[in-house]
């Protein structure tokens, strides 16, 4: 995850201190995906939701003593996900008892439940933020979400929260099909008063697996963090002070740094080290997944990988046994990387970049990852 704000603009938002101060034995934000039910069927689902609730899906007992560990181990974050997490009878219990143990919760949601008397409960609730998806404005969202009026439901759900100060994040897929919606997803974020926003590259993952060719090409993804840093720019500049992050490609980073690095060489110099401390991606250090029937993945995207069950061992226990080989190699991937990122004198900015993107690609985990846009002579390996 990178911070444009941050990085651009040197201003720092609440989750900053998760990603930009150094710690020699980080706990992860934990993605709680508890339940596989969802109300929409969208294209690039990672966790191949649908309608039907997986016959072991953790029930309440299992999930409270699932949580107890994670607060003994020192997690510092919840991400309740989904599915749809609001479609989970119990979700409400689960986070009130997340935060008798200290930790701290988010949601992430599709935002078409988000009745009066459910945002009225976020609210009690003291959620840190609420996480909302569209994939685009108007019919290209229903389109991604697979029904119709889904974007006027998400936008209604967004509106009942925020009247209610919930802090908002707006989280939005990045595809060929989409990107030109970005300007105006900046514009509903100002006119909508909304606080943050999550653009996403594509992970082949779920269903995801299956647009790799809908993904944006390089010259496009240059061009839409182009569009990205003028627009936080802007907003910066005029005082609106928006959070504005991108996730799933460190590339967009070392991207910024060279931008800057033009134009701005001490501002640059700082986004360095602000960089080098985040590590790059984070997955198997920094995030981490645990899915509806309580197996552990180094992130979201990785559910075709289990490191172990939550309800035969400790979540802790299986995050720190370096047993496993994936989990090993992605927690000092660098003599693993092949191609162009084990040659890339960035390499300490990005750690490889998202490695389940290059074992879909290319069939090996330790590939380079084709969503790197940057060139050879950028990267210093010509």
């Amino acid at each position: 995850m990178i911070s444009i704000t941050r990085l651009l603009c040197d201003n720092a938002g609440p989750g900053d201190y998760l990603r930009y101060e150094k710690k020699d034995e980080p706990r992860p934000v934990v993605v709680w995906n508890c339940t596989r039910r969802c109300n929409l069927n969208c294209i690039h689902c990672y966790a191949s939701a649908d309608s039907s609730k997986s016959a072991d899906e953790m029930d309440t007992k299992e999930g409270e003593a699932f949580i107890r560990d994670l607060a003994d181990f020192g997690a510092p974050v919840i991400l309740f996900s989904g599915g749809e997490p609001l479609m989970r009878e119990d979700l409400f219990r689960m986070v009130r008892f997340a935060r008798e143990y200290g930790i701290k919760t988010g949601l992430s949601t599709n935002g078409t439940l988000i009745t009066d008397e459910i945002a009225r409960e976020l609210n009690r609730l003291g959620f840190g933020e609420v996480g909302i998806s569209l994939d685009g404005i108007g019919s290209n969202n229903d389109r991604f979400r697979g029904k119709k009026g889904a974007f006027e439901a998400a936008l209604t759900g967004i509106r009942r929260c925020i009247a209610l100060g919930i802090r908002v994040s707006l989280r939005l897929t990045i595809t060929r099909h989409n990107y030109r919606d970005i300007p105006s997803i900046f514009k509903l974020v100002e006119d909508e008063g909304i606080e943050r926003v999550c653009l996403y590259h594509l992970a082949y993952a779920g269903r995801g697996n299956s647009l790799q060719k809908e993904d944006i090409n390089h010259s496009q993804a240059r061009g839409v963090m182009d569009t990205i840093m003028r627009h936080t720019l802007d907003l910066y500049q005029r005082g609106l002070r928006k959070e504005i992050l991108t996730v799933g490609s460190h590339t967009d980073g070392v991207y910024l740094y060279l931008k800057l690095k033009e134009s701005n060489p001490e501002r640059a110099e700082e986004v360095r080290k602000l960089l080098r401390i985040n590590g790059g991606n984070n997955s198997g250090i920094r995030i981490s997944s645990v899915d509806d029937r309580g197996n552990v993945h180094p992130d979201q995207f990785w559910w075709h990988y289990s490191l172990g069950n939550v309800m035969q061992r400790k979540f802790g226990d299986i995050w720190t046994d370096t047993s496993d080989p994936l989990l090993k190699g992605l927690k000092d991937r660098k003599g693993f990387l092949k191609g162009r990122c084990a040659r890339c004198k960035y390499l300490d900015m990005c750690n490889g970049n998202l490695r389940v993107r290059a074992e879909a690609a290319f069939g090996d985990v330790w590939a380079e990852d084709p969503a790197c846009y940057l060139t050879d002579e950028e990267i210093g390996i010509i």
